[in-house]
């Protein structure tokens, strides 16, 4: 059985094994990685046998790193990617050629709508009823989305918005608000299963999500970059940022927006920040617009939504895929006893 798993930024790791009674019984680690000395390729190969068959990444690391001595050096991959590829050999952890995901491309609701649809999509993919999907979201009313774990009156200033028409919906995942107003923003939602991510930290899985979007805005001309925990940016500024959550049945929701053309005014308005914070999203001035994505491609917001639809559905195994009835009424329903309620927008004051 073979795994493998490509470092990011790194090295190519391989591993083969066999497997008798439960254990494994051989093993070898190849790659276009390097290791010094190279006598050491024999003690990684050593380090794996006698492992038991359904190892955890970690624990396979931690071997690794036991087995090796101190003057060995791992020079562009490291213990935790010879993990990662053992559990892939296993076949207890996937990668992205071995799943094939539903897309939808975008379809137009009220953002807490689409709130509702990131909780019933991770759902069905939990439990086996729909396929790794990516989706593309739309919008036909301004709000501001905010964290999971965040204070509406810290972020938003409320009059603002009521006098704009902005609504305030809080989402299921943690990190920061996204001002949101019809066609502003590009938004999408990547749900898969745990084992895609088998072996990573949250932090290495931010960046292992985001790596294909990476790929896809050099195509329509925005040279990008993923900077920790879960921004994207580039030369002029961040462009976007992502948050992410893990179910508890090991289902990853990962979803980015990404400031398409922005009124700065109007954000600046509702949400209670200050002109320096704008300063990493490709703006200079609060008065003016956050539009990194229009300016630098110089395309219409959907030949951009587009062009990541053509990357993606190019690099991976897909199938045009739509929300069921069944999907869009739970979500319905989600909207009516959750996400619409004050109970849950105000859980955190």
């Amino acid at each position: 059985m073979r795994g493998e798993f490509k470092v990011r930024g790194g090295k190519l790791v391989a591993v083969e094994v066999e497997v008798a009674d439960g254990h494994i019984v051989r093993a070898s680690v190849s790659g276009d990685f390097f290791l010094e000395p190279d006598s050491a390729l024999g003690d990684l190969d050593a380090a794996l046998v006698g492992l038991p068959a359904d190892v955890s990444a970690a624990d396979a690391a931690v071997a690794v790193r036991a087995r090796l001595g101190p003057d060995v050096r791992l020079i562009g991959f490291d213990a935790d990617a010879v993990g990662v590829a053992v559990r892939r050999a296993l076949g207890r952890a996937v990668g992205w050629d071995d799943l094939t995901f539903d897309v939808i491309g975008p379809r137009t609701y009220a953002p807490v709508m689409h709130v509702a649809l990131d909780e019933v999509i991770a759902a069905q993919v939990g439990a086996g009823e729909r396929r790794p999907t990516l989706r593309l979201w739309d919008w036909d009313a301004g709000c501001v989305v905010i964290g999971s774990f965040q204070s509406v009156r810290n972020e938003v200033d409320e009059a603002a918005a009521a006098e704009l028409g902005i609504a305030v919906v809080r989402r299921i995942t943690g990190g920061g608000a996204m001002f949101m107003e019809p066609g502003n923003c590009v938004t999408y939602s990547l749900v898969v299963p745990g084992s895609l991510v088998e072996g990573l930290s949250y932090e290495q899985s931010y960046a292992f999500c985001d790596e294909w979007v990476l790929g896809a805005l050099a195509t329509v001309g925005v040279q990008a970059r993923y900077v920790p925990l879960n921004d994207i940016a580039t030369d002029a500024g961040k462009i976007g940022g992502a948050a992410q959550r893990r179910f508890a049945d090991g289902t990853v929701l990962h979803h980015v927006t990404m400031s398409y053309d922005i009124d700065a005014d109007r954000m600046t308005r509702v949400l209670r920040i200050g002109r320096e914070k704008l300063s990493d999203k490709g703006t200079a001035s609060a008065a003016k617009r956050v539009d990194p994505m229009r300016s630098q491609t110089g395309l219409p917001r959907e030949a951009v939504m587009a062009g990541l639809l053509d990357y993606f559905t190019g690099h991976h195994r897909c199938v045009d895929s739509d929300y069921t009835p069944a999907e869009l009424a739970r979500a319905e329903d989600l909207v009516r006893t959750k996400f619409a309620t004050r109970e849950w927008t105000y859980r955190v004051p």
